[in-house]
């Protein structure tokens, strides 16, 4: 008896909310919903035309009209059934799957049905093993990636490999667009990746291995660094103290120096002071004695005083006038100028984390880092025309035939070298015309197609030009530029560039080296040398040699 009223509440529970029935409603193939529930799947299947039973999976192409059954309904109220809630741990959690039938609180699924396209909890998955219509559905683990599993067009399971495509296509892709290619089962094709993913994976545990020593040995090599950066930076404290120490002493004995000499100039000056006082006081009372015997009437009195008063007296030694620390204070500054000289042409320098050495000041010092460049093809304007082995450039009016690049300067007449300038690079040019010549060096990524500036020599942050024309020099840079002077110009002109350190150096090439303008930044990308030309300019790239 205990066992019939079990099977009998359970004949009363909702196979789609697992609780006791809600307005119970039977649909044609004899099982029994909620209401809500049936109508809830149902409005899911709006979409596909096609409706089914939750529970045997029988299809209807028109959606059913549900009623109430008034039956169950009452033997409902009459068994005042009261079935207990599911448990707990069903609930799903961060990263479950829900279940695609569990109306209202989802519970996780166990598994996937790769011919349903739906996710079941394990009381919603029982008809797949009690129904034979389910029996050649296939089960998975639960997964949230069941739309790859179909073909996009046709709606059908992904089962076959199309080798000609490289590509997973359902069977009737087979008799369609793929009609006439290789085929092979998935999982076929699953074993022989499979081998091809075992092999990748010992490949990069390799690579890995090599990354790794790799890393230990920069780990090692920045380490080392470190200690001897850190042992420079204590030798050159303990260096510049004892240095300004030096200099501290050598300040407070020219110091003395001075003050001892004002000292000794002074004493001397004061006591010549005291005797001039006491001279002029004599001189004072002569000169009164005389003006009161100018006066006098008694001859022989005058002619008695007169004598004496008329003796020339002794005057002091004349004391030369006071030394001038004028010489002194030269000699500081001569001492000034030869540190500075000897820190600016000796001394190292620490930049961008890269130790450099002075620049190169005559040409034969930058001959000893002169490159070889030649004119890239591909990125050369239609009006330019190429020569000399790519040494040479004409910008002339007919276009040239040549192929469209996408690195091809489309509107400015502009063209950029094939090599990359790393580490220090010298390279002379030779320009010709009546409009004169760019010469540039910028980045790779500066733009080529259209008349924007991001594309033009010397008027964005990506290039830096400088315009050589008959009337002079101009230097351009983010749009910016800057007037050169009082230099005379010339058709040679010498580039050099230091990318570690950031120095970009322009030169006016004759019997002498004469700076045109300097830069000093930070480069960011590798540079290439440049040019831009007018109609009827010409520009050469030199073979460096001595003059």
């Amino acid at each position: 008896m205990a066992e019939g009223s079990v099977l009998d509440q359970d004949q009363f529970i909702c196979p789609v909310c697992l609780d006791a029935l809600k307005d119970p409603v039977t649909i044609t193939c004899g099982h029994s919903f909620c209401l809500l529930c049936i109508n809830g799947c149902w409005d899911q299947e709006d979409q596909k035309g096609i409706y089914s039973c939750p529970q045997c999976r029988h299809s209807f192409t028109v959606r059913p009209v549900v009623h109430k059954n008034v039956m169950i309904a009452e033997m409902m109220e009459k068994l005042k059934l009261g079935i207990a809630a599911p448990p707990a741990n069903t609930d799903t959690g961060p990263g479950d799957v829900e279940c695609d039938f569990c109306i209202g609180k989802k519970r996780k699924a166990c598994s996937s049905c790769l011919v349903c396209l739906a996710s079941y909890c394990e009381s919603h998955l029982q008809p797949h093993y009690e129904s034979p219509a389910f029996k050649k559905h296939k089960l998975v683990k639960a997964s949230r990636r069941l739309q790859e599993q179909v073909c996009s067009q046709h709606e059908k399971l992904l089962e076959v490999y199309c080798l000609t495509d490289q590509q997973c296509i359902c069977m009737l892709c087979t008799m369609d667009e793929h009609k006439g290619h290789r085929f092979v089962a998935a999982a076929a094709e699953r074993a022989v990746k499979q081998k091809q993913l075992v092999e990748t994976q010992r490949k990069y545990r390799e690579i890995i291995q090599e990354r790794e020593k790799e890393l230990l040995e920069l780990r090692k090599t920045m380490k080392s660094h470190k200690c001897s950066a850190q042992a420079a930076v204590e030798d050159c404290e303990r260096i510049f103290t004892e240095l300004t120490r030096a200099i501290e002493r050598k300040r407070s004995e020219v110091t003395e120096l001075i003050r001892a000499q004002e000292k000794a100039s002074v004493s001397r000056v004061e006591e010549h002071v005291k005797l001039l006082k006491q001279e002029i006081a004599e001189l004072k009372r002569r000169h009164s004695d005389m003006e009161q015997l100018s006066h006098t009437e008694d001859d022989i009195h005058f002619l008695q005083k007169f004598q004496p008063l008329s003796a020339p007296s002794e005057y002091g030694e004349s004391v030369s006038p006071c030394l001038s620390f004028v010489e002194v204070s030269n000699y500081v500054c001569q001492l000034r100028d030869e540190l500075e000289k000897c820190c600016n042409n000796q001394l190292y320098t620490v930049k961008n984390g890269s130790v450099s050495v002075p620049e190169p000041v005559h040409r034969e010092e930058f001959l000893q880092y002169s490159c070889e460049l030649t004119l890239d093809h591909s990125t050369a304007n239609k009006h330019l025309r190429l020569s000399d082995w790519n040494k040479m450039v004409t910008c002339i009016k007919n276009a040239q035939l040549y192929p469209d690049h996408p690195e091809r300067f489309d509107y400015f007449y502009q063209v950029l070298c094939r090599e990359s300038l790393s580490g220090r690079c010298y390279w002379e040019v030779e320009w010709s015309g009546s409009y004169g010549a760019f010469i540039a060096v910028a980045y790779k990524s500066i733009s080529r197609k259209g008349k924007g500036m991001d594309g033009f020599f010397g008027s964005n942050d990506q290039s830096w030009r400088l315009m050589c024309s008959p009337s002079g020099f101009t230097f351009s840079h983010n749009n910016k530029e800057t007037k050169i002077h009082s230099i005379p110009t010339s058709s040679r002109v010498g580039v050099y560039v230091d990318h570690k350190a950031g120095v970009l150096s322009f030169y006016n090439v004759s019997d002498t080296m004469t700076l045109l303008h300097r830069v000093q930044t930070t480069f960011t990308q590798q540079l290439y040398a440049g040019f831009g030309l007018y109609l009827g300019s010409t520009v050469r790239l030199l073979v460096l040699q001595s003059l």
